[in-house]
């Protein structure tokens, strides 16, 4: 049921395949407070904000024609005003999804996800989660034992994680800043990351203590 009074949420569905952008638009605007505007290109989406204003939360099929890799994502979030850009794909990789995440895509939501949960995975993008689905294989090297850091890379790790810089975890840990970085940078090598932010990803989804 609609409520007049209440905030409906902008989604832009980007996707090549017409079948997909029906159902799923259907599907979301059956549920009510959801407004959904359709395109089939990389350029059409960037039309759709230039002539309609910024989305809430826009879903991008990673393989539909336009789309030059991680860019092309952080190029629409910028041109999206900063708002979530959400992978929308049959099938990605894992180190793509993670570049995407790094360059501030909000997340990966995959085709076969069930319909009955679409809603609550774009809620939780919007309330400012990183959406990864159940089951993501974030990091090959599942067992924590088996990560090759030592314990003082795992408490950079943990703090890289609660989101400390490089000169609040040296205070903390009665370190140089230059031992924090090279820390980080082993890390980043031993978990395979780009970055630190993919780095805090993976630990998020190791569930560090």
């Amino acid at each position: 049921m609609n409520h007049p009074d209440r905030h409906r949420v902008r989604i832009l569905i980007a996707d090549d395949h017409q079948l997909v952008r029906e159902l799923v638009a259907s599907h979301l605007r059956a549920e009510g407070d959801f407004d959904v505007m359709t395109v089939e290109s990389y350029s059409a989406a960037e039309r759709a904000i230039g002539e309609s204003g910024a989305f809430d939360i826009i879903l991008l099929d990673f393989a539909m024609p336009g789309v030059g890799g991680v860019q092309s994502v952080a190029d629409l979030i910028a041109r999206n005003g900063g708002k979530p850009v959400a992978l929308f794909s049959g099938l990605a990789r894992r180190d793509t999804v993670l570049e995407a995440v790094a360059r501030g895509a909000s997340g990966f939501i995959p085709k076969s996800t069930p319909a009955r949960d679409l809603p609550d995975a774009i809620g939780r993008i919007l309330a400012g989660e990183c959406y990864l689905p159940p089951g993501f294989d974030v990091v090959t090297a599942a067992p924590r034992s088996d990560l090759g850091l030592t314990p003082r890379e795992m408490q950079v790790l943990r703090a890289v994680r609660d989101g400390l810089m490089n000169k609040e975890i040296a205070a903390r840990m009665g370190l140089s800043e230059v031992t924090v970085k090279m820390h980080v940078r082993s890390i980043c090598s031993k978990l395979n990351a780009r970055n630190r932010t993919q780095a805090a990803i993976i630990a998020e989804t190791l569930g560090l203590d």
